[in-house]
């Protein structure tokens, strides 16, 4: 991630710091745009901890045809809602168990130390149904072909088709649908290696 936006962002949760805490930081965008490393940046700058949106994509069971055609509809955004954002907002503890692509089950419980920032990552993060409970809403987008190396880098090949057939353009729907880069209260295009 760029420094200047780092610094950037670091300096805006500094200035909610003065006004409130906890902070609750959502980082949506792209994927391959750098949101994980961005959350682990800002997790290593101000403690608290990190939930990633991809352990609240649906269950099998939850996939209709209806849901999954409603933009952003392909993740839980109920069970972040009512396991994370609300218990945030009353300042609870949160455990939730994270979905598992992989056996398309849930794991066992995991907590999240909520400090004075706190952050959700991932996309459909601000989600309308989500949004009101953020403090800074950030948009990291990348380049399409500098995304595409990204993920074959990251995921290998074979998953790379997968992405680019089916994850990304759930996500551009999702994105136009929504208006997520314009309800973001930052933007930032991510450039290079990562």
């Amino acid at each position: 991630m760029d420094l200047t936006a780092v610094k950037q962002i670091e300096s805006e949760i500094r200035r909610l710091l003065q006004r409130k805490r906890p902070v609750l930081v959502a980082i949506d965008g792209r994927c391959a745009a750098g949101k994980t490393t961005l959350a682990e940046e800002l997790r290593e700058l101000f403690g608290g901890g990190v939930v990633h949106m991809d352990h609240f994509f649906l269950r099998p069971e939850q996939r209709t045809e209806e849901r999954l055609n409603t933009p952003g509809g392909n993740v839980d955004r109920e069970r972040v809602l009512q396991e994370v954002l609300l218990p945030l907002s009353r300042e609870e503890p949160i455990s939730y168990r994270p979905y598992d692509c992989r056996t398309q089950a849930l794991k066992e419980a995991v907590q999240v130390v909520a400090g004075s920032v706190t952050v959700i990552e991932g996309a459909y993060a601000c989600h309308p149904s989500l949004r009101e409970y953020y403090d800074l809403k950030v948009f990291l987008t990348v380049e399409r072909e500098e995304q595409l190396r990204r993920i074959q880098r990251r995921n290998g090949p074979e998953a790379a088709v997968q992405f680019r057939e089916r994850w990304i353009p759930l996500e551009e729907r999702y994105f136009a649908a929504c208006g997520v880069a314009n309800c973001c209260d930052l933007r930032f295009e991510t450039h290079g290696e990562r």
